[in-house]
């Protein structure tokens, strides 16, 4: 009833932001830009926040939907005037760390795996089963760049060169968010950007992190016993929810828990 009774002392309060899972957009589901807009406004917009906490466990995806919700929270927290606490659970790697920098500060557990801050392009050769089986390919392009990296064509140096020309400019562009918000803490005498994975200790070490600490008794130790958070979270498909997927879903969850594999997990 506090916090309807004028001239009384509210009970500070602190929505909790859950980022839980791949980075990618459309109908591959996890976490978007597009999904998770109206989850971040609320947060941020809904009474007066004494603070806002992301608990992040994500192992990367798309840098660019990274990107897009990272700017929007700091672009409100800018806003609004409140301090963003990033939580890291199991692992915060490459866009799960762009995600925990646009927090103020970053919390780990001692064995959270945080770091990967590169670019990577994967896909699978199939020219030589094709060869076996008889299989033959036919490619018409207008545009000698339109069958890039094609999966069922030889793999080809000049395509090498043109994915390591895409993937520099986002690398770069992910390491100046990382040192743009984390700034002085960082080692920087430490090879930080090669896309190595720190347990959360040692990223504390090398000022990834700002220290070890779990949500409650950090936010209790910084707003008070008192705290009251407020759970937000951005809601899965209704097929998802129901355990049922189509062709297009299956394949994405094969894609998400390769993601997952590399961090063992």
């Amino acid at each position: 009833m506090k916090q309807y009774i004028p001239f009384i002392r509210k009970d500070p309060v602190v929505p909790v932001i859950r980022l839980q899972g791949v980075i990618a957009s459309g109908p591959r589901g996890g976490l978007s830009d597009q999904g998770l807009a109206s989850v971040i406004e609320k947060a941020f917009r809904r009474g007066k926040p004494a603070g806002v906490a992301l608990v992040i466990n994500s192992p990367g995806g798309s840098p660019v939907q990274s990107s897009l919700i990272a700017a929007r929270i700091r672009r409100l927290a800018s806003e609004k005037g409140v301090r963003v606490h990033a939580f890291v659970e199991d692992v915060a790697a490459s866009g799960g760390y762009w995600l925990a920098c646009a927090g103020d500060e970053i919390w780990v557990d001692e064995s959270s795996l945080v770091g990967s801050i590169g670019v990577i392009f994967s896909s699978f050769g199939f020219h030589e089963f094709m060869a076996r089986n008889g299989i033959e390919r036919r490619v018409h392009t207008a545009g000698r760049s339109k069958s890039l990296a094609d999966p069922f064509l030889p793999e080809k140096p000049e395509d090498v060169e043109r994915l390591r020309a895409l993937q520099e400019p986002i690398h770069r562009a992910f390491i100046e968010h990382v040192k743009r918000n984390r700034g002085a803490r960082l080692d920087l005498n430490a090879d930080l950007f090669n896309a190595d994975v720190w347990t959360g200790q040692e990223a504390v070490r090398l000022g990834l992190a700002d220290g070890v600490a779990h949500l409650v008794p950090k936010l209790q130790e910084i707003y008070g016993d008192k705290v009251r958070l407020l759970p937000y979270g951005q809601r899965r498909p209704l097929l998802q929810r129901l355990g049922m997927s189509l062709a297009g879903q299956a394949l994405a969850e094969v894609e998400n828990r390769a993601l997952w594999a590399r961090y063992g997990l």
